[in-house]
């Protein structure tokens, strides 16, 4: 496993992130323990999570299943990079409760200790805003992050589906105030979907926050969903915005052509995917949210593949980037 540091930080973390959405609603404890186990021996030491993960009913259980991990010892917290997030509300379904969400100080102060208890540890290295909260002013924001830092109870600050201009007024807000401010960008970004390229991606480095892409298949539909929808594992194959863009012809044509390509090289669709992330300039590392352990060995040998220059320029040609900002929409 290769191992980068996480933006402008001293802290070396492996380039593949190990995404725990699945634990709980699709995985079960016991297996989610042993994917974690398997991650840690394959070298990734990134595991990312949010407060939220388990959803409805089960809000908070994700982290939960984390800390009975981190409860078996073995040096498992020591050696485990944790990020989480805060935003979502984690009240009951239907029983919203005023100042239960998003990133009020209140809210910042009540969210990081019960996700601390459930994480079963007493600090987090990577506390992640999970969205951009417009009603919240940045100062006050961190306010919040400062306390806790000096408290002990988180280290890092990280962003989620923060726009360019969101990153460049965290920043220059926490830099007024002598904080250290973002160190990482969670967003969207995979061959489908190259958005980030044009403004989020450049704002990132030249602030020294590294970016970690998610849904790095965009919902399988990188992942062989064609090839698997042949063979009859249609169902599983895409999900969400990727189900809904096969029904579109071209998205269907442009997948197809991905696919022959990577057919041709012998490579794997999902593998080829990540790995071109990690061809990426600014990228720290891809989060993936394996079911098993195999989803978690075919991530593995990702990052371990290295893709031709023949193969990157054909991915390109399939996937064309909107180029940088102002170009890709102006003169």
């Amino acid at each position: 496993m290769e191992y980068t540091q996480l933006g402008r930080t001293g802290l070396k973390v492996s380039r593949i992130v190990l995404g725990t959405m699945n634990f709980g609603p699709q995985t079960e404890e016991a297996d989610s323990h042993s994917i974690m186990d398997a991650a840690l021996d394959a070298g990734i030491n990134f595991f990312d999570t949010a407060n939220v993960y388990g959803w409805g009913e089960n809000k908070g259980r994700t982290e939960e299943i984390i800390g009975s991990w981190f409860a078996k010892g073995g040096g498992r917290r020591e050696k485990t990079v944790l990020a989480t997030k805060v935003y979502g509300n984690m009240d009951a379904e239907g029983e919203p409760w005023p100042n239960s969400d998003k990133l009020s100080a209140v809210n910042i102060r009540r969210a990081v200790d019960a996700s601390l208890k459930r994480l079963n540890t007493d600090y987090i290295d990577l506390y992640q805003f999970h969205h951009v909260d417009r009603s919240t002013p940045w100062d006050e924001i961190w306010q919040a992050i400062d306390v806790l830092v000096q408290q002990g109870k988180i280290v890092y600050a990280g962003s989620s589906n923060h726009a360019g201009w969101h990153i460049a007024q965290a920043n220059e807000a926490a830099a007024r105030r002598g904080s250290y401010g973002l160190v990482s960008e969670q967003c969207l970004y995979n061959l489908a979907e190259r958005r980030a390229e044009m403004e989020v991606i450049p704002a990132a480095q030249g602030y020294g926050v590294g970016v970690i892409p998610w849904s790095p298949l965009h919902g399988g539909l990188l992942g062989g969903a064609l090839r698997k929808e042949r063979e009859g594992g249609g169902s599983r194959s895409t999900s969400g915005r990727s189900a809904d863009a096969l029904k579109n012809s071209t998205v269907r044509d442009q997948i197809q052509r991905y696919e022959d390509l990577l057919a041709k090289h012998g490579i794997e669709p999902g593998e080829a995917a990540l790995a071109w992330l990690l061809t990426r300039p600014g990228v720290t590392g891809p989060i993936v949210g394996p079911r098993t352990a195999e989803q978690l060995a075919s991530a593995v040998r990702a990052s371990e593949l290295k893709l031709g220059e023949e193969v990157l320029a054909e991915l390109d040609e399939i996937f064309p980037g909107p180029g940088p900002s102002p170009e890709a929409f102006a003169w």
